[in-house]
């Protein structure tokens, strides 16, 4: 829920146009705050357009959300943090919806249980398109209105920042669901997989000594991206190029799912227990592989980068190869340097990093506070970002985290090779 080099603040892109910046809180910038706000808010509504309300409503799995719940959610948010403390005349649009669309923070209230989202059938779509429309027009007012518009601006900033986070579950989640349709449905059937780097790239650059990771600059980041401290890393190369399909059939091929000799213990069980023998959403047709897509069933393509895999398959498939996976130290002063092909915009990469708080780590006070800190137990760090993730969102400095049999996301892994 996602650095050390990057200090400018992260951009609020425009989905057709990557060129809309977020303004620093410095300026006189209401009107490029509200411009950023907007431009968020229609991204989620063009991502759930391709969705009928059928669509909208299923949840297929308790990690996963409703379309619909992940639209109110985010403006439940806007409600809830910004509006409710700080425009005094704004009526809720339904006061129920906080009960319905609230999701983990204990601290705002009581809450509908994350697997029974897919029971709430109403309020429908239509009636959450208006409830958008409500708290945006409440929100244009206030950033237009506001006496003290600079203590509105953090609000405003991770509230975007959080609603590009759920935009990118809105395509996972109902991919998933699609997964379980034997017709085979296609969120959008012109849907390509985006073109990474050219060639197979075998090593990038060698990294040791001291550096410096975490975000230290000014621009946004989560809490759980600092602070920033040093660490000392042995020498190591990380691969230039992600695994591939190609590759991950020839791991197949030699028996990668059958040799409990180079899965952890935990990873062996689940392979076991889930009946494992391809990566999320492979299925064999007559002697071929095939991967449900956004854009539908399709063949899988041996040179495209291997998505869909947890965390237990990418530390087996390192193990099979002989190498290991990143540190996520190691992936961050990789990705700044740039010594990394696709380190972003493909799949989010798994690292052998538990996911725990960086030295010196304090939550926010708060309901906020309860936005990262809390996960911080029994879970992996990805780094990056995917095909998914909205554009601007990314960041070298970025923790994503997901346990480790999770492979809904769109998750792939590189490799690392120590030094001797």
């Amino acid at each position: 829920m996602a650095h050390s080099a990057v200090s400018e603040r992260v951009r609020i892109a425009d989905p057709t146009r990557d060129s809309a910046a977020a303004p620093r809180s410095g300026d006189d910038s209401r009107e490029l705050w509200l411009k950023a706000f907007l431009t968020v808010r229609t991204e989620t509504e063009r991502r759930a357009a391709h969705l009928s309300p059928e669509d909208q409503v299923v949840q297929s799995m308790p990690d996963a959300s409703p379309t619909k719940w992940h639209r109110a959610h985010v403006t439940w948010f806007f409600e809830q943090f910004l509006l409710r403390p700080f425009a005094q005349d704004y009526k809720p649009f339904d006061e129920r919806f906080a009960y319905l669309f609230n999701s983990y923070y204990v601290a705002a209230g009581p809450r509908q249980a994350r697997p029974l989202r897919g029971l709430i059938t109403r309020p429908g779509a239509a009636e959450v398109t208006d409830y958008r429309a409500h708290v945006d027009a409440a929100v244009t007012t206030l950033i237009r209105s506001a006496r003290d518009f600079e203590a509105l601006v953090p609000i405003v900033e991770i509230g975007l920042h959080h609603e590009q986070q759920h935009q990118e579950l809105l395509l996972t989640d109902i991919l998933h669901a699609f997964s379980f349709n034997e017709t085979h449905p296609a969120y959008d059937a012109d849907w390509q997989w985006p073109r990474g780097e050219d060639g197979k790239a075998i090593a990038g650059a060698a990294l040791a000594g001291v550096h410096t990771i975490g975000h230290g600059g000014d621009g946004f980041c989560f809490d759980n991206e600092q602070p920033a401290h040093q660490i000392l890393l042995r020498p190591v190369r990380l691969a230039r190029a992600l695994v591939t399909n190609g590759e991950w059939l020839e791991f197949m091929a030699e028996g990668g799912y059958t040799k409990p000799t180079i899965w952890l213990s935990d990873g062996w069980a689940t392979v076991e227990a889930q009946r494992w023998d391809a990566p999320g959403y492979w299925r064999n047709i007559e002697g071929a592989w095939f991967a449900m897509t956004l854009g539908g069933l399709r063949p899988v393509d041996p040179a495209l980068p291997v998505c869909h895999i947890s965390y237990y398959e990418a530390d087996a498939f390192a193990r099979w190869a002989g190498k290991d996976l990143p540190t996520e130290a190691e992936w961050e002063v990789a990705a700044a340097s740039g010594a990394l092909d696709d380190a972003f915009g493909i799949v989010w990469q798994w690292t052998r990093s538990a996911y725990a708080p960086y030295p010196g780590y304090k939550a926010p006070p708060g309901a906020i506070g309860e936005y990262n800190g809390k996960f911080m137990i029994n879970q992996m760090v990805l780094r990056g970002s995917s095909l998914a993730t909205p554009a601007g969102h990314s960041r070298p400095t970025y923790r994503n985290f997901f346990y480790p049999a999770a492979r809904w996301q769109f998750s792939g892994l590189r490799l690392a090779e120590y030094q001797h």
